[in-house]
């Protein structure tokens, strides 16, 4: 069976194993996911599953929205997620899915909002080297050269440029949960992840095994 579940980030802290080794870990704090849609390759065309994750306020949800949680028999939700499974007859609708789902051990891959860093230069987008700093250099932080002269004549797309710096989907893969502890339904999981505290995050069974 497919392992995924959704969470929020609360932090970083660290654990000591019985030797004394100290691990950096971030915990991500699971909600309440429950099974909103189950997709089928008979009526979608593919199987996957659907998990409603954060309580979400009746006056807040509009009604087509709210008749798809109803159909499902759980309470409307603020994020949807879909995954895609091998057979979604193994869930569901209305199935909870907790911390549970994994054990300490597991390789995931996290995704998760990279926190935004505004409008920035190409040094630091791009970590670009800066230019020289005396003899009446005025290149000390600009882009630089821009092309080859009459040809092309132009600017090639791509060109690592100043600009908009994070606010983007990232995907860590390979990372290794180091504890469960199911009875705060909350997850550790070693090294950091993508994202500000209470950011959301998605856990997910790895899908490329490391090393």
């Amino acid at each position: 069976m497919m392992k995924f579940v959704l969470g929020r980030k609360v932090g970083m802290t660290q654990v000591f194993s019985e030797e004394g080794e100290v691990t950096p870990v971030t915990v991500i704090e699971i909600g309440k996911n429950e099974v909103a849609q189950l997709k089928t390759t008979e009526k979608d065309g593919y199987e996957a599953v659907q998990v409603g994750y954060d309580e979400k306020k009746e006056s807040r949800t509009v009604k087509p929205e709210k008749g798809h949680f109803d159909k499902a028999g759980i309470t409307p939700k603020k994020f949807l997620r879909e995954f895609r499974v091998e057979k979604s007859e193994e869930f569901s609708q209305g199935q909870e899915i907790t911390a549970a789902t994994f054990a300490a051990g597991d390789k995931v891959d996290i995704i998760g909002t990279s926190k935004g860093k505004g409008f920035q230069g190409n040094i630091k987008r791009h970590n670009q080297s800066r230019g020289p700093e005396t003899h009446g250099s005025r290149y000390h932080r600009r882009p630089g050269s821009m092309g080859a002269s009459a040809d092309p004549a132009r600017v090639f797309k791509g060109k690592n440029l100043p600009g908009q710096m994070g606010n983007e989907r990232v995907t860590v893969r390979n990372l290794e949960i180091v504890k469960v502890l199911e009875d705060k339904n909350v997850i550790l999981i070693k090294g950091a992840v993508p994202g500000p505290k209470k950011g959301l995050i998605t856990i997910k069974e790895t899908i490329k095994q490391g090393k």
